[in-house]
């Protein structure tokens, strides 16, 4: 099998990206220091002690390293990076003083409305059930604004643990690599994107890793989010993706996690960005697993879903099918049993009668 992407070895475009970010990691800490970007801790953290946070600027350096020494510059690309660059500032911003949820929400549309009206990007139809569905306009631009924006988000909510996003980023990428080299679809946008960012997330990881010497940050986990909702779109506008359930499928922890997040605090009368202790990952410590257990259990979960991803494409769909059902059943016991959507009142004990003397 020729493991080549425009030109370069598919290795050689994995290593130098993750060599620039893991040497980009201390710089960027660096920086996180001298500019007070620190997590502290409160009661809704794990960490104990105040964290720098600005990894997501050795990410994007190794990003744009890979970009200039692989990518090819089309309007595409500039549109990308265009938006990249107002992910990124934003989130440096919130990682150095937060902002409101309002500011971050419009500048994330800035970003998504490059990326749609100028590079074209744009979700036109979906083939789902057997069935293509087609977005007239102005739909199909108010769906993959509001695609892009929603995976954006989905990344940086379930940033909460060492090594959490970057792990999941990390698989996403990967899979969507081996995907592209199965349908033979290796010289698109989306294939080389997937292995920049491939590199420069595991380089990052290297250090965030419990116990993690740096966080990502909002400069980190957006651009994740921006970068994977991006992929996506490139790769089924390529036929990369035969269908966007696909890279869905990868991203269903994520996007479980968001969902039932938005529904907690709907239920409880809370603004949807009102941040809590109740995410999947939260839900698995309470149940006595320890920090790197919890990251790694979600890991293997997020590959048996990539798996279901994979053996679709190479048309086994009933094994990816029985996959799905049985991971689906898995994520649904976990909602029954723990607090990610309900609370349960844990601390009610069968009181017995006392003996009057």
């Amino acid at each position: 099998m020729n493991l080549s992407v425009n030109g370069h070895n598919v290795f050689l475009v994995v290593i130098v990206t993750f060599l620039a970010s893991a040497i980009l990691v201390p710089l960027a800490k660096k920086c996180a220091i001298h500019t007070n970007a620190l997590d502290i801790p409160n009661e809704r953290k794990v960490h104990t002690k105040p964290m720098p946070r600005m990894g997501g600027l050795a990410i994007f350096g190794a990003f744009l390293l890979g970009y200039m020494l692989f990518a090819r510059s089309t309007y595409q690309m500039i549109s990308i990076l265009i938006g990249g660059f107002i992910i990124v500032f934003t989130g440096l911003i919130d990682d150095i003083s937060p902002i409101r949820a309002k500011t971050k929400f419009l500048l994330q549309l800035a970003a998504a409305c490059v990326v749609v009206f100028y590079g074209n990007i744009i979700i036109d139809h979906v083939d789902m059930l057997g069935l293509n569905i087609v977005f007239p306009v102005p739909i199909n631009y108010i769906i993959t604004l509001l695609f892009i924006v929603a995976i954006t988000n989905a990344i940086n909510l379930i940033d909460g643990l060492d090594g959490l996003s970057s792990g999941i980023a990390s698989i996403y990428f990967l899979t969507i690599a081996v995907i592209a080299f199965i349908l033979n679809r290796k010289e698109g946008l989306d294939t080389i994107l997937s292995l920049i960012m491939l590199g420069s997330t595991l380089g990052f990881l290297l250090h965030n890793f419990h116990p993690a010497k740096i966080f990502m940050g909002d400069s980190g986990s957006l651009f994740l989010g921006y970068t994977i909702s991006i992929i996506a779109l490139l790769g089924f506008k390529a036929t990369t993706l035969t269908t966007l359930i696909i890279p869905i499928v990868i991203l269903a922890i994520p996007i479980f996690d968001t969902g039932l997040a938005i529904l907690r605090r709907l239920l409880n009368g809370q603004g949807i960005a009102t941040p809590d202790k109740e995410h999947f990952h939260f839900q698995l410590l309470k149940m006595r697993f320890s920090v790197p257990a919890t990251v790694l259990v979600i890991y293997g979960i997020n590959i048996l879903f990539a798996s279901v991803s994979v053996f679709f494409v190479l048309g086994d769909q009933k094994l990816a099918i029985g996959i799905y059902i049985v991971l689906m059943l898995l994520l649904l016991f976990l909602v029954i049993k723990t607090d990610i959507l309900f609370q349960h009142n844990h601390d009610k004990k069968s009181k017995k009668p006392r003996k009057k003397a």
